[in-house]
Parts: C-alpha cells; structure tokens; sequence
C-alpha cells in the first residue's frame, strides 16, 4: 500500500485540524499516513535543542513515502510546505496540493508556480481530493 506523507503548516489548531481532514481522506482511500504533528516524535519535544532532529524525522519520513499531499491555503504557501515539496520533488515523490482557498496569486496562477508546476495534481476541496485518491488507489 502506497505510504503518504501529509506536508502542511501546523502552528495552530485551525492548521492542524485541516491537515487532520487531509489525513483522514488519505486512510480511508486506504494509504498509510505519515502526519508530523502526530507521529513524528521529536516535534512533541517542543525545544530548540531537537531542531535538528525534527528536521532529519521529516525529511526521513518523506524518503520512506510514496506521496506527498501538501496543505496549499493561504495567501502564501507556509515556507516548511514549500521545502518539503521541493524536496520532495527531487526525489520523484508523487506530489497532490490542497488548495481551497478563493484568493489567487495571479490570474492563471493559483500557488506560487514553482510548487505549481511541480504538482502531479492540484485539488480545490476535501471531496476532489478524496474521489482524486480514491481513483489512484
């Protein structure tokens, strides 16, 4: 069964419940999930002495997935999102945005174009991403 790791801004409960949905589509498709927040260990340690260690679990966690689903919304792409796309990218992973947010950053554009053009597929709601993973499982 693919493996998904779930990229996304979680410094608050609205950011977390929302990569929380992302992650509940993604099990019930029938993907194992890698969601930092709740199963990485060293970001529960909330210090700056395991930064270092937050990071190479991240990073690890997307070298061992299959598929990279990113929390998108926002006027901007949070900067963590961003790198773990391009990371991830370069590593050949499958990569699916989640954007539903109405404000646009350019007229054609929705994210930044870099992480758009780097996207397999970019979803505009909770119910596209789930028929999206449901037809790829």
């Amino acid at each position: 069964m693919p493996h998904v790791y779930i990229a996304g801004p979680l410094f608050n409960e609205g950011e977390r419940w929302f990569d929380e949905q992302i992650e509940q589509i993604a099990a019930a498709a029938g993907y194992t999930t890698f969601l930092p927040h709740r199963d990485g260990t060293e970001g529960k340690i909330k210090s700056e002495k395991n930064i270092p260690a937050i990071f190479a679990e991240d990073v690890a966690a997307i070298d061992r997935c299959d598929i990279v689903i990113a929390n998108l919304n926002g006027i901007t792409t949070d900067d963590g999102t961003a790198w773990e796309l391009g990371y991830a990218f370069a590593k050949g992973k499958h990569l699916v945005g989640v954007y539903t947010d109405w404000r646009l950053q350019y007229k054609f554009v929705t994210v930044n174009i870099m992480l758009e053009c780097s996207l397999n597929k970019l979803v505009h709601s909770l119910d596209e991403l789930r028929l999206y993973l449901q037809d790829k499982a």
